[in-house]
């Protein structure tokens, strides 16, 4: 991906309204990167840079350009003409909340997130756990079956069989 990812780069280089970069998470940008929820490596993020969005498409560079290529300014309070009556009015609600009102509202957001990938994870872990006990108790059946009789029986089995076509 990372050829493909360079070559948009240099595609966007001089773009006035779509940035192209990439950010080494475990260097400089490690900050960065928590800050804007990168989970995994690579990731693709595309929006405005204050609530940046997980890219879920294709890898190669005829997808990125594709994608790249709708890309552009989008509804936000700094381009209020790009925006539905709907978006418009929660813009304005939004606005009129104050600073302490929406910081108290994104934190409460943020938990409902946090608390959604908790109980994801744990469910996870569960399924994980039970896949584990299932095959755990799988394979000691199959080593009980061929450590008992199986192999003999297969083995007289075969004896006999041939036996039989020999005669």
């Amino acid at each position: 991906m990372k050829p493909d990812w360079d070559k948009l780069m240099a595609e966007y280089k001089d773009s006035a309204s779509v940035l192209v970069a990439d950010v080494d998470c475990t260097a400089s940008g490690k900050s960065l990167c928590s800050e804007v929820g990168v989970k995994g490596y690579p990731s693709i993020k595309y929006g405005d840079p204050s609530a940046l969005e997980d890219y879920k498409g294709g890898r190669d560079f005829a997808s990125l350009k594709t994608f790249a290529d709708g890309l552009g300014p989008s509804c936000g309070p700094a381009n209020l003409d790009l925006c539905d009556d709907a978006k418009k009015k929660q813009i304005e609600q939004f606005t009129a909340m104050g600073a302490d009102k929406r910081e108290v509202e994104i934190k409460e957001k943020e938990d409902e997130l946090t608390k959604l990938e908790s109980d994801f994870k744990a469910f996870v872990d569960g399924l994980q756990a039970q896949y584990k006990e299932a095959s755990d108790k799988k394979d000691a059946a199959v080593a009980e079956i061929k450590s008992g009789s199986l192999g003999l029986l297969k083995s007289v089995h075969a004896f006999e069989k041939k036996a039989k076509t020999e005669l």
